[in-house]
């Protein structure tokens, strides 16, 4: 067990610098990934001779061991469900002591390699560390059993839905032994068992006959196919033309095809009818299905040889936004190099100008492609009918299809739609003392027809106009906007920002000493016209910020209120705030010469007295023994008279004051005794 734990994060570290969708470095045997599973049929057993080496990826499996769980050396396996019910399937490893694992997939609409990144597509599953037999059966051992020894190597057997897919994925856990192992499919009610007949779908002739094609009803195995091209047989052939070969592109990445190509050394007769039959070919079968069925021999198809006829420009893909390229689409393929790269076969024409910049194309190995990429110098932002015309290039041709026929010129018409602005919308506020009614809506313009308002994150409309909205006179609303006209859209995220609230507000220091000017600073928000200054000695002031105030003296600390009235004139608002200023009654700093720190209230505490102006403080009290008792530097901190959480002694203590008169700013050094009295 340690050891295929050890093990485990090995292979983890080597996943982790792998492709997570599947094209795993090493894995080039069909089989090894989920796009070339292997296709199966439930009436025979699987036999794998041998498991190839391969580093495998990481895949969601449902359990919370923190594991890090690989396809490891996996091989692949595809079926789909003809009868709903339950799946029976044994794993037997050719050595009783090899460990395999599996995991069953549902990929119905999915792209095989989705097993790597959606958990959703789990069914079934076995990690188990336990050697020998694995699968599924009729004991109820659950839907996963996770890593470990302590999990049974048989899962409940997973119930199949009628018409969905499925990959089975079989994962050999080491390295040390690769002998394989055999997959049969019984014990359960499902059928994967295709049991329709195989049969001739269609078949046609690519331009004058040289090659003709074959579809078939279902998937065919690829290794019944005689490569000679002897499954089948075409009459009334012309003297000395014969099926020479018989080829399928699906086979060269996968083990099945459904269509197949039949090479001819010749050319057939237009206007004459042929006949494509199935025969025993030189393998000594005819085509098998993935259950071995054989397409009955003697099944035929007839198809009359037309002279091909040239390749029109007659599709093109949809246009979007903006387009700034125009994608053709051709029944036929067209040799790649018989299109001017700079795009001279193309010229578009419309509303407003439109320049070719070139082409770009996807050629196949034969040098074909079946789409072509017109693309234009800027992207087209104006609605509008516009037409795009095949012509003679630079080239001195249009281009020639797969049957070596030039494409006539001709024209396709296609339609734009403007662009549109999210940033159009319209805004307007009626402002309010307190509260502010704001109205949104969105222009006729652009043929926006569809519109997404949100408002501070959660309130939501789809008009073209909104709501009104109420809000108070300050402050910040996020709005998200996405209008589109069906073809085009734009998103903009923007904020509603009020500040018509008029808000008074001011600072003055609350404490000033006598002969000092109190100094003050509006603070005031809003769109304000007047100000209304209260000084609270009689003076007033209709100036923003006043001037600096000597308040009179009175041989007594004195207090003063202030009051500032902010307003807007037009708008009828207005807002008040007051303040409080004490005036001292002096701010000589001096030390009490004595104290009683019995809780009366009345001279209870040592300090530097009027302190106001002293920057830099620092205030020091020792006892006779030349002990510091009390140490501050602020002068609102005070000695209380005790010491170590304890009462200092009655008796005389001497201070230090230190300090920066801040005026003057020059250093001053204090001292003197007090006395505590108790």
């Amino acid at each position: 067990m340690v050891f295929r734990q050890l093990l485990i994060l090995l292979i983890v570290l080597i996943a982790t610098t792998l492709e997570t969708r599947g094209q795993n470095n090493g894995c080039s045997t069909l089989g090894q990934t989920p796009a070339t599973a292997f296709p199966v049929c439930g009436t025979a057993a699987f036999d794998q001779k041998s498991v190839p080496s391969c580093p495998g990826a990481r895949i969601p499996v449902p359990c919370n061991d923190g594991a890090p769980y690989t396809d490891i050396n996996p091989f692949w396996y595809k079926f789909t469900c003809f009868a709903a019910g339950t799946l029976g399937f044994t794993i037997t490893p050719k050595t009783t002591t090899d460990d395999y694992d599996w995991q069953l997939f549902d990929v119905t609409g999915h792209d095989p390699s989705d097993v790597y990144s959606q958990s959703s597509l789990f069914v079934s599953g076995n990690w188990s560390s336990n050697p020998d037999k694995t699968g599924t059966g009729t004991n109820n051992y659950g839907s996963i059993n996770c890593a470990g020894p302590t999990f049974p190597n048989t899962n409940s057997m997973p119930t199949l839905i009628q018409g969905h897919n499925y990959l089975l994925l079989v994962s050999h856990f080491t390295d040390i032994n690769q002998s394989g192992y055999s997959l049969v499919f019984s014990g359960g009610t499902a059928s994967i068992t295709d049991t329709i007949p195989a049969a001739l779908k269609a078949v046609s002739p690519v331009c004058y006959g040289g090659t003709i094609k074959v579809a078939l009803n279902k998937k065919m195995k690829c290794s019944s196919l005689a490569a000679d091209g002897t499954d089948f047989a075409v009459s009334p052939l012309p003297p000395g033309v014969a099926v020479t070969a018989a080829s399928a592109n699906s086979c060269a990445s996968g083990f099945d095809l459904d269509t197949l190509q039949l090479t001819l050394n010749g050319s057939l007769i237009p206007g004459n009818t042929y006949t494509v039959t199935a025969a025993n070919g030189s393998d000594g079968n005819t085509l098998l299905d993935n259950c071995g069925n054989p397409l009955p021999a003697g099944q035929s198809l007839s198809f009359t040889l037309v002279a091909p006829q040239p390749t029109p420009m007659d599709s093109m893909v949809p246009i979007g936004c903006a387009p700034d390229q125009l994608q053709l689409i051709f029944k036929n393929g067209i040799l790649c190099s018989s299109v001017a790269a700079d795009g001279s076969d193309f010229s578009v024409t419309g509303p407003v100008p439109v320049t070719v910049s070139g082409v770009s194309m996807d050629c196949n190995a034969s040098g074909y492609t079946s789409v072509i990429r017109v693309n234009l110098s800027a992207p087209i932002q104006t609605a509008g009918n516009f037409k795009i015309t095949l012509r003679q290039g630079d080239d001195g041709n249009t281009f020639y299809d797969q049957c070596g026929l030039p494409t006539p010129s001709s024209s396709l018409f296609f339609m734009t739609s403007d662009t549109v602005s999210a940033e159009a919308f319209k805004a307007s506020v009626l402002a309010g003392c307190k509260i502010d009614t704001v109205d949104i809506s969105y222009p006729p313009e652009d043929g926006v027809n569809q519109w997404l308002w949100v408002f501070d994150n959660s309130d939501t409309s789809r008009a073209q106009t909104p709501p009104r909205h109420i809000y108070p006179a300050s402050g910040t609303h996020p709005l998200l906007v996405i209008v589109s006209n069906g073809v085009c859209s734009d998103t903009l995220k923007t904020s509603i920002v009020l500040d018509n609230e008029v808000k008074a507000a001011f600072e003055v220091p609350n404490i000033i000493c006598p002969r000092d000017y109190a100094q003050y600073k509006n603070n005031s928000t809003g769109p304000i016209d007047y100000w209304d200054w209260d000084l609270g000695d009689g003076s007033i002031s209709s100036l923003q910020t006043p001037t600096d105030h000597l308040y009179p003296p009175t041989g007594i600390e004195t207090s003063y209120t202030v009051r500032l009235i902010a307003g807007n004139n037009s708008m009828g608002c207005q807002d008040t705030t007051i303040q409080k200023i004490d005036v001292l009654k002096s701010c000589y700093i001096a030390v009490p010469t004595a104290f009683t720190p019995n809780g009366d209230g009345l001279n209870d505490y040592l300090y530097p007295l009027n302190a106001f102006k002293a920057d830099n403080l620092v205030f020091k009290v020792f006892n006779r023994e030349g002990q510091m008792v009390f140490q501050a530097h602020s002068w609102t901190d005070r000695w209380d008279g005790r010491v170590n959480g304890g009462d200092a002694p009655a008796g005389t203590y001497v201070w230090f004051l230190q300090y920066i008169d801040r005026d003057s700013e020059k250093p001053f050094l204090r001292k003197g005794t007090s006395i505590l009295i108790r």
